[in-house]
């Protein structure tokens, strides 16, 4: 069952954001793109958008800007449809691995919403619906872990 994604009061001023999205499957990624950019504007934040060309390129792209140290949070944003073969499986927990790994070898929080789905439905439902759009509940996340990584020393978030 999915969560509705509520509307939260949440201050990401002062903060610096970067969304790293797929153009693969754009219609549902635009979707959650535009959410995203919503919230984090919204939550008072500033905010780069930089498109790749599919799920698999997301992590090389979110691993340059984790080392730059120049941003808060990067939301990572990508739709992956299965198929009849096991490739998209593949390329789910190839991302999914990647992204924990420059998460934590950075110390950046790193906002994993590269979805692996069954079939356009579920997309429809997680991308384009309001009420459970993952954009907004991906930018919500990467505001509140800037905040938590603020208030562990050792850091400049």
């Amino acid at each position: 069952m999915l969560k509705k994604v509520s509307a939260k009061k949440l201050s990401a001023a002062g903060r610096r954001f970067v969304i790293v999205a797929s153009k693969y499957n754009q219609q549902f990624v635009d979707a959650m793109v535009r959410a995203a950019k919503a919230e984090i504007l919204r939550a008072g934040g500033r905010l780069e958008i930089i498109r790749v060309p599919g799920a698999y390129e997301i992590p090389v792209v979110a691993a340059r800007l984790a080392r730059s140290e120049n941003y808060s949070g990067i939301i990572c944003l990508g739709v992956i449809l299965r198929g009849a073969t096991t490739h998209a499986q593949h390329i789910g927990e190839a991302v999914s691995n990647a992204l924990a790994q420059i998460q934590i070898l950075h110390e950046t929080p790193i906002i994993h919403e590269v979805l692996l789905l069954e079939n356009p439905e579920q997309a429809r439902e997680r991308c384009l619906a309001k009420k459970h759009n993952r954009g907004t509940e991906a930018a919500q996340t990467a505001i509140e872990m800037a905040r938590v990584m603020a208030e562990i020393p050792g850091g400049n978030f």
